[in-house]
């Protein structure tokens, strides 16, 4: 027989026991939905958690150190056998330069964080101020923040974190606008001679060089309050409490702790950055980038293994979610296989005249096959709807709920058109396995008994 005529019939017997068969369907569905509705959860889970990561600015980035910086890393201590013939490159505005210049490389800047001392309402207050790149404006941490990015890269304005603006006012949306005074102690080198004669003055200073410290102040404009950490390089700017541009902090020339260890170390007495961060044009050259600069003499770190990582859970995550998911779906297979059976009872005559008429065990069998797989295609159809529309709720109540803790939204829920196609795949086939039997079962009736069947 032809499929044409094999459906049109699977069709037909379908709608004479409607009430039946739509409940099956109905049970098919709700197999569907439960499996698209838990997959969906965790493809908008690994969705949000990679936008996010990415707003960052993480995932296409190299941090760079001087292997000497680089003692409390575990990756450095396992490197440190193979690294110990190696001398420790200075990490200064040369090795900067020279890492700018390499391809696929968008953008090389200092890590530049200091311990000062902020005067607000004439109150001090020490804190941690880093240097934020202009880049960073479309960092995510910067994303519905109070007040602005600043005005420019060379603004004497600051950003403050919310919760040390708490500790300068009650009202921190009300510190917008306002000036405070940054104390901070000015990194002046000395020559050799001069290095030497000053030490008794409480000047650091070294056989090779060294530099004194002068207090100075800068006022700067408040312009913006930031409520998530921005995240840096190898120190990261999460430690940090008051953020000004990165041109302005290298202006200012303050003094920071690898500046002692450098003189201490007796290293030269140019300056040494303590990290970079290096910006590639794509993740996908981050691995390349990292290799040559490895080459070069420095220490590196990437996201690349916590990325991997975090795949590797999503992908569990999302096993085990199709697992229970599919529990539903396999209750529905046994609606299958009953419904059909009983079908196979009621039709007993008419399967005897079908194949009276000509018709052999194949033909029975696609008839009752056709028949699970429509059950399966418009069960997996409406379940796919339904399945969505349950992680819409989700999304909604979820919202709701971070509304009134004052939380942004989120998008915890995604079906893309893969899982929409591979569902009602998976509920076809499943369907059809389920008819196996009744199929089976209903080809092996004697057309001579059938006939008799009241």
């Amino acid at each position: 027989m032809k499929f044409g005529d094999i459906s049109e019939l699977a069709v037909r017997n379908l709608r004479e026991a409607i009430l039946r068969n739509s409940l099956t369907t109905l049970g098919v569905a709700v197999g569907v939905a439960s499996l698209v509705a838990m997959l969906s959860l965790g493809v908008g889970l690994q969705q949000f958690a990679s936008k996010k990561l990415s707003s960052t600015g993480l995932f296409n980035a190299v941090f760079v150190a001087s292997r000497s910086e680089m003692g409390d890393f575990d990756r450095s201590r396992r490197n440190a056998a193979q690294n110990a013939a190696q001398p420790a490159a200075p990490l200064d505005e040369a090795a900067r330069q020279e890492i700018a210049r390499l391809q696929n490389v968008t953008e090389v800047y200092p890590e530049i964080r200091f311990m000062t001392e902020i005067r607000y309402a004439n109150n001090p207050y020490p804190t941690m101020v880093a240097g934020v790149p202009e880049s960073a404006r479309a960092d995510g941490a910067f994303d519905g923040m109070q007040g602005t990015f600043f005005s420019g890269p060379a603004a004497d304005e600051a950003i403050l974190q919310i919760e040390f603006a708490k500790e300068l006012s009650n009202d921190p949306s009300s510190l917008i606008g306002k000036n405070l005074v940054l104390r901070y102690a000015e990194r002046q080198a000395l020559a050799n001679s001069s290095a030497r004669n000053s030490s008794s003055k409480g000047s650091a200073s070294s056989a090779s060089g060294g530099f004194s410290v002068v207090p100075h102040e800068q006022q700067l404009k408040i312009v913006g309050i930031v409520t998530t950490e921005p995240g840096g390089g190898f120190g990261g700017f999460g430690r940090s409490r008051v953020f000004i541009p990165l041109q302005v902090a290298q202006t200012l020339s303050a003094t920071e702790v690898n500046d002692l260890r450098s003189v201490l170390n007796g290293s030269s007495a140019n300056r040494d950055y303590a990290s970079l961060t290096v910006r590639v044009k794509s993740p996908k050259q981050v691995e390349a980038v990292e290799t040559t600069i490895k080459s070069m003499g420095f220490a590196t770190f990437s996201l690349l293994d916590t990325t991997r990582n975090l795949r590797l859970f999503f992908t569990v995550f999302d096993l085990l979610l199709g697992i229970f998911g599919s529990l539903a779906l396999a209750v529905a297979t046994l609606g299958i296989v009953n419904t059909l059976v009983m079908a196979i009872l009621e039709r007993r005559r008419e399967i005897g005249v079908f194949k009276a008429l000509g018709a052999d065990d194949r033909d029975v069998k696609q008839l009752f096959f056709a028949e699970a797989g429509v059950m399966g295609l418009i069960g997996g159809v409406f379940g796919v709807f339904l399945g969505w529309l349950i992680g819409r709720a989700l999304t909604f109540g979820t919202n709701v709920y971070l509304a009134r803790q004052s939380l942004p939204s989120v998008d915890i829920s995604a079906v893309p058109v893969w899982l929409a196609f591979g569902a009602i795949a998976f509920a076809v086939i499943v369907s059809l396995i389920a008819g196996l039997y009744p199929a089976a079962r209903a080809a092996r009736l004697n057309p001579v008994e059938a006939l008799r069947y009241e």
